[in-house]
């Protein structure tokens, strides 16, 4: 079926997602959400060898589409906001955050614009984070009574510390590119009409990388948080020996000892 408010392309091995809402600056729908796991779940094609998440317009995404509660509420329908609400989330959890996090491949997030509430979480998600200059982060749920989602009280202390991830929940308030660069928040800031050729560099020079190699040292950051030391060296020598087995891996030791750029064919 064909997407409706995203939009899925492969272009020089990298799965581009686009949220594609500009009007609502790429708000959130239960529809996209299920369109973007998708997109997430057809970036594991071996084709596909990094991911660009973005946005269409002027927006990266400003968050959940307020409208749709909006107008159950106006019916009275409390019960029906929680029902909404914990749907969202949920598919939003599963499919899409889960979905970054455990795709096997590297993850570029090209920030063109606002990234607020779920759509800030989404941001962290990814792997490499590169804003446009003119791009803000707000994550916004204290300005409407609410506590954060999408990950972002996992993520966001892990990225930048846990008291600096608290002010900006309890502030809610815009941050810019470039104090996003400056506490680590984000990887690059480029200028606005520099954004997707950056990003897509980025993405494309990552697709052209040791693909396995990637998917192991990405779930290997992710499991240090829970391991001990001793754990996490095994795992360490685990994926190693792994790794030794792959084509691209025989390949890097060729180039090396040959003093050339390796080939790399995600194998």
């Amino acid at each position: 079926m064909t997407p409706t408010e995203i939009t899925f392309e492969k272009m020089d091995g990298v799965g581009i997602i686009t949220m594609n809402r500009p009007e609502s600056r790429n708000a959130l729908t239960l529809n996209m959400v299920s369109e973007m796991g998708e997109a997430i779940e057809a970036c594991k094609r071996p084709d596909v060898r990094a991911v660009l998440l973005t946005g269409a317009g002027g927006g990266f995404c400003s968050g959940a589409d307020l409208k749709f509660l909006l107008e159950i509420q106006e019916k009275g329908d409390e019960k029906g906001i929680q029902e909404y609400i914990t749907t969202l989330a949920n598919d939003l959890h599963h499919k899409v955050v889960i979905g970054l996090r455990r795709l096997e491949k590297p993850v570029v997030a090209g920030i063109n614009g606002v990234a607020a509430g779920a759509g800030f979480s989404l941001t962290l998600g990814c792997d490499i984070r590169v804003a446009a200059r003119g791009a803000r982060f707000l994550m916004a749920y204290a300005n409407i009574g609410a506590p954060a989602d999408g990950g972002s009280t996992y993520l966001l202390p892990r990225l930048i510390g846990a008291s600096r991830a608290m002010e900006l929940y309890l502030a809610s308030q815009p941050t810019s590119a470039q104090a996003a660069l400056e506490m680590g928040l984000v990887n690059h800031v480029v200028e606005d009409d520099a954004l997707h050729q950056h990003a897509m560099e980025t993405a494309v020079r990552l697709a052209q990388g040791p693909t396995a190699a990637f998917a192991r040292v990405k779930a290997l950051f992710d499991s240090s948080w829970e391991n001990d030391i001793a754990t996490q060296l095994d795992a360490e020598t685990a994926a190693f020996a792994d790794i030794c087995l792959t084509a691209d891996f025989q390949e890097g030791i060729k180039a090396f000892t040959e003093r050339r750029q390796a080939r790399f064919q995600g194998k």
